[in-house]
């Protein structure tokens, strides 16, 4: 049994005397999900820093420069992004906090810790809802992206004769089968570690990019906004912002998995993140946005003239995504696990007992129906928008709880 849930154990049959805490004893934290490592075990600050990264940098990278444009040009976005960055930082060293009092290992939990039961119930639903739709936009992301690399590479008979196996449908299926399933069954969320690497490598390219782009002539280039036309503008980048850097609901199993586990650690993590995920934001954006002006498009790369290095990186974005949805996913199942729990009355020692086979149902379940809707919804523009008010839940509400 893991110190985690002796941990629970302990306090469970401490707080067994009122309405609340017999509640609480059918909502085992999910400490097989994710156990607390010993010493000499885990992933180091620099590892753990790459998953945060790769939790956060996602769907949102290809949208930024167009909310730059609705926000009322650069200057004003990025102002806006420094505010809410400053509260999406609190955030996380609350949660980091937070779950260093009572030894907790994901979100969920350390909702449970701080506000109670019934807190932790809402919040497991809201984020098994936000991460299921998060994967189906990564899943859409990956058809659009092999999409736009196979009208580049076959656009004489892509659209009118191409083969089944050039669809978006079928690549999506064969590909999310082959290089995102296997990757989404592991009770730990630091076996990704590894592949997060090769994600962020990808987006690094995307940002070198869209750099070089800029700083080479272009024609396309549309009018550039230098203010809101009205202060409600303003907000209109609130959503993608929160989306952008939305990695809370991962980021405690990620903490609770460094090998030394203490906020000194965890703050080299988040600040080496943080830095890369600004940068990478705020250079894509700014400079995709200054390229193509009111010209730009929901997908920046979309924007592009279509040559191989564009092409480059539209796959690459494809292999980044197909290394984050399991990301969401581990966080996704630990929501859907507590809910299993209070539905079944589950107590401690029954959860763990029926783990694995409960952690492979809801896995090939989750990865089944996302990707149905995937090969279903044709944008992720009204998703995102969506999903960007649920990520504000957990930067502003929960934590602040």
């Amino acid at each position: 049994m893991s110190i985690q849930v002796k941990q629970r154990t302990s306090a469970l049959s401490a707080d067994n005397n009122s309405e609340s805490d017999s509640l609480s004893e059918t909502i085992p934290l999910i400490a097989t999900e994710t156990e607390v490592v010993s010493k000499g075990q885990g992933s180091g600050w620099f590892a753990s820093a790459f998953l945060v990264v790769n939790a956060a940098l996602g769907a949102g990278l290809l949208n930024f420069p167009l909310a730059y444009h609705q926000a009322g040009g650069v200057l004003m976005a990025v102002v806006m992004q420094s505010v809410f960055l400053v509260f999406v930082i609190i955030a996380i060293m609350i949660l980091g906090y937070c779950s260093d009092i009572k030894g907790t290992c994901n979100y969920q939990d350390v909702v449970h810790s701080v506000c109670g039961p019934w807190a932790q119930v809402a919040c497991a639903v809201s984020i098994t809802l936000y991460c299921f739709g998060t994967c189906i936009t990564f899943l859409i992301i990956i058809g659009d992206q092999w999409e736009m690399f196979f009208l580049y590479v076959a656009k004489n008979f892509y659209c009118d004769e191409s083969p089944f196996y050039m669809s978006k449908a079928f690549i999506i299926s064969i590909t999310s089968i082959l290089f995102i399933l296997p990757l989404c069954f592991p009770r730990r969320i630091d076996f990704l570690k590894y592949a997060s690497v090769v994600g962020v490598i990808g987006i690094l390219y995307v940002v070198g990019l869209v750099t070089a782009k800029y700083f080479t002539p272009h024609t396309n280039k549309g009018p550039i906004a230098t203010h809101p036309k009205s202060w409600i503008d303003v907000f209109l980048v609130v959503p993608e912002v929160c989306f952008a850097y939305q990695c809370h609901v991962s980021i405690i199993p990620i903490y609770s998995c460094m090998e030394k586990r203490n906020l000194r650690e965890f703050s080299k993590t988040v600040s080496l993140a943080m830095v890369l995920c600004v940068i990478t934001y705020t250079v894509t954006a700014a400079l995709g946005y200054l390229q193509f002006g009111e010209n730009i498009t929901t997908d920046i790369l979309v924007a592009f003239e279509p040559d191989t290095e564009v092409m480059v990186a539209v796959v690459l974005i494809a292999v980044k995504t197909y290394t984050t949805y399991p990301i969401l996913l581990f966080c996704g199942r630990a929501g859907a696990e507590c809910i299993w729990s209070i539905a079944w009355h589950m107590r401690v020692e029954e959860a763990i007992r029926n783990e694995k086979i409960r952690r492979i149902i809801i896995t090939l379940v989750w990865f089944a129906c996302t990707l149905l809707l995937a090969i279903i919804v044709p944008n992720i523009g009204v998703v995102i928008q969506v999903l960007g008010a649920f990520a504000a839940i957990f930067i502003f509400i929960f934590p602040g709880g």
